[in-house]
């Protein structure tokens, strides 16, 4: 965890992260879908953050923490390490701002995620996630540049970034449920903390894969646990075995539950997104449309907002499961 991560983010946090985001983030669309809501019996509207900058959420939460940075550290830059989104989050952010960027990213990450990452002007650091690890070659740049590292989810104003998802939706609709995405529990965590204070009978629903479900676990518990963590996944995204420290406190504060969908539920649900919805979604992005679809969560009669987290997926991958 950062050290940034010992205070606890307040709802006040993702109201200041609004008014930070304003006119540089897209506020994305919310929009009811008749035929979700038909096959499921219950009013279903997708957020649909593939629209955002960079094509994902994480956007929200790296410009929120670098713009806060001084000059003194926007001059030595900032270093962090992603698979692929929070990677072009951050870069992203970074070239807005005027701050040197450098991603730690595993080689086999999707080329897709690479390719962007780099067009956003950050230094990618190759490395073997099975024999190396991105942290510690994080805090070895960051030592070396005096760099700040950025975290993915473990950080109060990564989570308040995220958190104005969850503003976007209260100030359209009261919800019942609204499934989330999760690895580390950033964008849950950010979107819950919301909801309790904006809309406080509305309850967060985790979506993991099967084996990374460690917020469930959690949930489940009342501790924080981890998974598995070890069995391949296609959602490259949703790859933590175990939520955060903060991200936990505030979903099991906020009464949020966990649920976990197969790779096969995955595949579906991108090949669904993309013939019936019309959007293009990456695997771990379409995880709580996963959970809908396969019926790992079902509520008839209700309003659930299903959050569609990311949008980028390799062409090849994206193939793949419209053929299978």
């Amino acid at each position: 965890m950062s050290k940034s991560a010992e205070r606890v983010p307040q709802y006040s946090d993702v109201e200041a992260a609004a008014r930070r985001l304003d006119g540089v983030a897209v506020r994305t669309p919310l929009v009811e879908n008749p035929l979700l809501s038909e096959r499921t019996g219950s009013r279903v509207f997708l957020k649909i953050e593939t629209l955002q900058r960079t094509g994902s959420f994480k956007f929200r939460g790296a410009y929120n923490r670098l713009v806060q940075l001084t000059p003194e550290q926007r001059r030595a830059g900032v270093v962090a390490f992603s698979s692929g989104n929070h990677a072009q989050g951050v870069a992203c952010a970074a070239q807005l701002l005027g701050i040197p960027s450098t991603i730690v990213m595993p080689a086999d990450a999707p080329r897709v995620k690479t390719a962007a990452t780099r067009r956003f002007g950050a230094d990618v650091v190759p490395y073997d996630r099975q024999r190396e690890s991105r942290e510690q070659i994080a805090a070895h740049i960051a030592a070396q540049k005096g760099a700040v590292v950025v975290p993915s989810f473990d950080d109060p104003d990564i989570i308040a970034g995220q958190g104005t998802i969850g503003l976007e939706i209260a100030a359209a609709m009261i919800p019942d449920f609204v499934l989330v995405p999760c690895s580390g529990g950033g964008l849950s965590s950010g979107i819950a903390l919301a909801l309790h204070e904006r809309c406080p009978n509305s309850r967060v629903i985790t979506v993991e894969p099967e084996g990374y479900d460690g917020a469930r676990l959690s949930l489940a518990k009342g501790e924080r646990l981890a998974a598995e963590g070890k069995r391949n996944t296609i959602a490259d995204a949703l790859t933590s075995p175990a939520p955060g420290a903060l991200p936990f406190g505030i979903l099991n504060a906020c009464d949020a539950r966990g649920v976990a969908v197969s790779d096969d539920d995955l595949i579906r649900a991108v090949a669904f997104a993309a013939l019936n919805l019309k959007l293009v979604v990456e695997p771990g992005g379409a995880a709580a449309l996963a959970t809908l679809l396969s019926r790992t969560f079902s509520a008839p009669g209700k309003a659930l907002v299903i959050v569609l987290s990311g949008g980028n997926i390799d062409p090849a991958i994206l193939a793949r499961c419209i053929q299978e």
